[in-house]
């Protein structure tokens, strides 16, 4: 099939992009492909995942592994410059999800095929040859993909008509992620002074990334503790898949060094009504631009010739010819008598004006408040199509607008606007309006069509039922002896869904394990958060208190989430309940209701290689009446790859099980600094057996300087 999906790409390139660069400027004239060869490495796919809970029966949702290292050859070539170019070879690694839907009863049964990363590319690299010596960075190519296959971005392919698919060209937020971006502890210094003989402290500055959306932080000079105290507001689109992923850098002159990085997937995270809209936006508004039709055409002429109105009404937009000795003359607005010109001053204008281009260059701007946004660009047409979705985050719907305007992007004037106050959309059915809006100062039937919507960022209230207990989730324990005596109970969060006729519910950053006894609500809005180390890719975790960056800090007690809802068997579910009931109490098991596990772990520079030692674990779940058939499994992340797991052998119908293993990695110190070990504990069960499932889960950060020597622990 390989070598058809070939023949199709190569078809696109000469057919589609080949034309459109060379009518995107006059100096791409020439612009040719002269050679498209994709190369026989055909895309692989290393795993596939298929989501089953909380999908909608009329969708398939399934994430790809998929690694591209092509040998392909891509050469191009603009004749009139006498330049050329090529793309020796492309890698490309990361996870694409694949959604079919809608679902439908008549063949071929998948109305439309959409595709996308949830992230950008865990890696790209490609290499070019010119003559020119045009470079392209990793970084400028993973923008460009993310403008076309990441989140919110997406390709959809219709395989039914246009009717039956107009929903998934207006997708609907599942919800929004409130940041609240407060302060960070203990970083290292980076910043040396006389030749690294004085080390001194840092410049820190965060970057948030969810999806395609990055926000930065400011930057706080020579602080090791630094407090930002921002707030930021990221659309989720899928739920669950997406992450949020958090890096620090210490800003310097040439380059800035790193300092951390942080992943949290946001199947944890639960809204809090407390900070649903506690004086940030109150509202989204939804944009989906369709199309344009009758836009005026483009000419060079004088601002002094004729009356607005009948410019315009001929269809005509004039660009002023600064050069021109007719406009000279009225230097002063006070000579210039528009009610002495005839009507006829338009056609002299049309024969003194000069004919530019027949059709303009049309982009959108649109604008809520200080907020505006872009669309592209379309060539030498004055009825464009864009078919692009646009966010606005609403404070106020009652007293804010929406301005757009229409501009031709080669001479930098306006072709029409319109401005809609959003109060009119609280007035339409389910907060949305799908039409054609006449545009202002254009031609006389110039339309843009547009689908707009409004939702209410709002938390549904429900019912908190004791017998939820699949939802418990226990607090992190404090460092004082009083938040030690208090008790922990446990909480059900709130799980709004979304709907496309009802407002979307926000979905505010808050850490499943705040807030939940009196000790933590006393504390101050700008108090330090209780950020946790292990960040579970599930709601199940083992405790990992007893891991950090290093030793030194064994004595800090981390969050442990239950891990009910991955256990559906009534055994295990009994003695969780049971457990969470004895932590309440503060009668046995500590800080550990979930059991632990023992590891050794340390790099070795002469193989250069991570070394993990896996112990034993104790103080397991039950899966049946005979106990559980535990083992180990672990990934170095991001690497998820099958090559990359690594399994110890399994106990059988033992709690307390015992492995004395070692496994491998081969990674630099360098690059396992930036890496997370995932561990999870597993129960086997045999061929087709109802008892496999979770028994914990963590993640284990490696960025710390102790690594060379290696510690164990539980």
């Amino acid at each position: 099939m390989w070598p058809f999906i070939c023949q199709f790409i190569e078809k696109l390139f000469r057919e589609t992009i080949e034309p459109a660069v060379r009518g995107a400027n006059n100096h791409l004239s020439t612009f040719s492909f002269t050679k498209i060869d994709i190369g026989h490495q055909p895309l692989r796919i290393n795993g596939v995942k298929v989501y089953t809970e909380n999908v909608d029966k009329r969708q398939i949702i399934l994430d790809l592994q998929i690694s591209f290292v092509g040998n392909c050859e891509i050469d191009l070539e603009i004749k009139r410059y006498f330049c050329r170019a090529g793309v020796k070879s492309i890698q490309i690694h990361g996870t694409m999800r694949v959604i079919l839907e809608p679902l439908i009863g008549d063949m071929p049964l998948i109305g439309a095929l959409s595709l996308f990363f949830l992230r950008k590319p865990v890696s790209t690299f490609i290499s070019f040859s010119t003559h020119f010596r045009v470079g392209l960075s990793d970084t400028i190519i993973l923008d460009i993909i993310s403008n076309y296959l990441v989140l919110p971005n997406r390709i959809t392919v219709p395989l039914v008509s246009e009717v039956q698919i107009a929903q998934l060209r207006f997708p609907i937020p599942k919800g929004v992620l409130r940041i609240h971006f407060i302060e960070a502890q203990d970083l290292e210094g980076k910043d040396t002074y006389l030749k690294g003989i004085v080390k001194g402290k840092s410049d820190p500055y965060g970057i948030i990334r969810v999806g395609n959306q990055i926000f930065q932080s400011k930057v706080i000079k020579e602080n090791l503790n630094p407090k930002w105290n921002e707030v930021y507001e990221a659309l989720v689109y899928e739920h669950p898949g997406q992450e949020l992923e958090i890096e620090l850098f210490d800003e310097d002159p040439d380059k800035d060094d790193f300092l951390g990085r942080l992943f949290h997937v946001l199947t944890s995270i639960r809204a809090d009504k407390d900070q649903a809209n506690d004086g940030l936006s109150s509202a989204l508004l939804i944009l989906y631009l369709d199309s344009a039709r009758n836009l005026p055409s483009i000419y060079e002429g004088n601002f002094g010739c004729g009356y607005l109105k009948e410019r315009r009404a001929s269809g005509l937009v004039f660009c002023e010819n600064t050069t021109s000795l007719y406009r000279a003359l009225f230097h002063n607005p006070l000579e210039f008598n528009p009610d002495g010109l005839k009507k006829a001053a338009v056609q002299k204008a049309l024969k003194s004006g000069k004919k530019i281009n027949s059709n303009p260059n049309p982009l959108v701007l649109l604008s809520v408040g200080h907020k505006a946004q872009e669309s592209k660009i379309r060539y030498k047409t004055n009825e464009p199509v864009w078919e692009e979705n646009f966010t606005f985050f609403v404070h106020n719907p009652k007293r804010q607008d929406l301005e757009v305007e229409v501009r031709d992007e080669q001479h930098q004037c306006s072709l029409g606007n319109f401005k809609l106050p959003l109060s009119q959309l609280l007035e339409s059915e389910d907060l949305t309006m799908h039409q054609r809006f006449h545009l202002s100062n254009s031609g006389p039937n110039s339309t843009i069509n547009m689908k707009i919507a409004l939702r209410v960022l709002s938390l549904e209230k429900q019912a908190r039922s004791p017998d939820h207990q699949h939802s418990a989730q226990v607090k992190r324990p404090s460092l004082s002896k009083d938040a030690r005596k208090s008790s922990f109970k446990p909480q059900v969060p709130v799980s709004p869904t979304p709907d496309s006729n009802k407002p979307v519910p926000a979905s505010p950053v808050t850490d499943s394990d705040k807030k939940t006894d009196t000790a933590e609500k006393s504390q101050p809005a700008n108090a330090s958060p209780q950020w946790p180390t292990d960040l579970s890719r599930s709601s199940s975790s083992l405790h990992a208190s007893n891991f950090s960056y290093s030793p030194s800090h064994l004595s800090v007690k981390e969050p442990t989430p239950s891990i009910a809802s991955d256990i559906s068997l009534p055994i295990a579910t009994q003695e969780l309940r049971q457990r969470l009931r004895q932590l309440e109490n503060g009668t046995t098991l500590g800080q550990s209701p979930l059991g632990q596990i023992q590891l050794t772990i340390r790099h070795s520079s002469q193989r250069n290689k991570l070394i993990v030692v896996v112990h034993s674990c104790r103080n397991l779940i039950a899966f049946s009446e005979e106990g559980s058939d535990p083992y180990v499994r672990m990934y170095l992340l991001p690497d998820k790859r099958r090559s990359g797991r690594r399994k110890t052998h399994v106990s059988k119908k033992t709690l307390n099980p015992v492995f004395d293993q070692i496994f491998d990695f081969s990674v630099s110190l360098p690059e396992v600094q930036r890496r997370t070990l995932d561990v999870a504990v597993k129960n086997s069960g045999g061929f087709l057996s109802k008892d496999k499932g979770l028994l914990g889960k963590l993640l284990i950060p490696l960025a710390s300087e102790e690594l060379a020597k290696g510690w164990t622990q539980w």
